[in-house]
């Protein structure tokens, strides 16, 4: 297993530095200016409209969809070291056009999706012309286990008609979102996973509400946020369909690996500018006499942050390595480790930084307490912990002791 990054990697990893230190990090305290400006923090925020110009005309764009010539031709293990520079800045991956739930949206598109689908949706997703959301998860069931969702998607002629009530439907916020897919029960009576199917909503459908937005502890992550939305008697034509009726959970096992694989690459990123904030932190205060860099507490932290990232970094190329060898199906183990072993690896060295921060740990002074809600938050986005340890136990008692057996 060959790890190093590739010459096209490095090539575009110098690049994306080079204008992340030109043009991401110093305009973070514009974005927030602009964010925080006018009666609405639900906008279309002018720095990054101008920053994606500037990275198209760099190259830097869409550069993502391993399986596709749509994106930068690169595989999951090439893209990896370049998600995590763009991860170091919340808002840094709509630059690039590399933004979570676009990403997924659009890899789905690419896989499932017909050619008029295409044309009307994944064209100006690449594009950068629009935005969209992923409505699966509802507040009247468990939907860490997807069986229970109960969103209607029934056939009416040549349309189909959606009822329902779902929430932390990300991206909703922003006014240049214009499409949903929607994960909806066509079929209660079909065999247990085939009574899911996807469909396509244009966002100004009659009957689509945006009911509220959700906070995340007290962050609102504008400017595109996680909404509640209802669904009253919706009206659809038939080819919104994704692949069929019943597909529901075919569609979601393909989109949502290399969701959760870019989410833990992000991550990487996060706690990589965090432990560079705390090292700095650490000379540049003193206590009793000392630099905070001196006292055994603080290198011990430092040391342990470092060892944690390293160890999550390495699992992560694992998995995208895996992903791009044998398959998305046969990486399910690894790709479940990391959505585990990363957000929870960055909660403890933002957990350290933020004590050696003091107060400025949890004011707005920094970014690290809103770093932290978004890592807390990300042990349920894509499924919570729960989910994917009992998914590693069961494949890993398969292989050691072929339990429980297959019949």
């Amino acid at each position: 297993m060959d790890l190093t990054p590739s010459p096209r990697t490095q090539e575009l990893a110098e690049k994306l530095t080079a204008f992340m230190d030109a043009e991401v990090y110093p305009n973070e305290a514009l974005f927030q200016e602009q964010l925080d400006a006018g009666d609405t923090r639900w906008k279309v925020v002018p720095i990054v409209e101008e920053l994606k110009e500037k990275a198209k005309a760099a190259g830097l764009w869409n550069l993502f969809l391993p399986e596709s010539d749509l994106g930068a031709g690169l595989t999951n293990l090439e893209y990896a070291p370049l998600c995590e520079i763009m991860g170091r800045v919340p808002w840094a991956p709509e630059v690039f056009n590399c933004n979570a739930p676009d990403t997924g949206n659009m890899e789905t598109l690419v896989r499932y999706g017909d050619d008029a689908q295409k044309e009307q949706w994944l064209k100006p997703l690449l594009a950068g012309e629009i935005r969209s959301a992923f409505a699966m998860t509802e507040p009247e069931v468990a939907s860490s286990d997807a069986t229970n969702i109960q969103c209607r998607i029934e056939r009416d002629g040549d349309d189909y008609v959606i009822n329902g009530r779902k929430w932390w439907t990300s991206g909703i916020g922003s006014p240049h979102c214009k499409v949903l897919i929607v994960m909806g029960k066509n079929d209660p009576n079909a065999e247990t996973y085939r009574q899911q199917s996807m469909i396509l909503v244009p966002v100004d459908t009659a009957g689509v509400t945006v009911e509220r937005m959700l906070n995340v502890m007290g962050f609102d992550d504008a400017p595109h946020g996680h909404g509640e939305v209802t669904f009253d008697n919706v009206r659809v034509p038939a080819g919104n369909m994704l692949l069929g009726e019943g597909r529901g959970f075919e569609i979601a096992q393909g989109r949502l690996g290399p969701g959760r694989i870019h989410h833990c690459m992000r991550i990487i990123g996060i706690a990589e500018r965090t432990l560079e904030m705390m090292c700095q932190r650490a000379t540049e205060r003193v206590t009793w006499g000392k630099a905070l860099a001196d006292r055994g507490i603080t290198q011990e932290r430092i040391a342990q942050s470092r060892i944690e990232i390293e160890m999550c970094r390495l699992l992560v190329l694992k998995a995208a390595y895996m992903m791009d060898t044998v398959g998305n199906k046969a990486a399910r183990q690894e790709i479940a480790m990391i959505k585990v072993a990363a957000p929870n690896m960055a909660l403890e060295v933002l957990d350290r930084a933020m004590q050696l921060f003091g107060g400025a740990g949890i004011s707005q002074d920094t970014p690290l307490s809103y770093f932290w809600s978004r890592m807390r938050a990300m042990r349920y986005a894509d499924g919570p912990d729960e989910v994917h340890r009992r998914q590693i136990a069961r494949m890993e008692l398969r292989r050691q002791v072929n339990w429980p057996p297959r019949t």
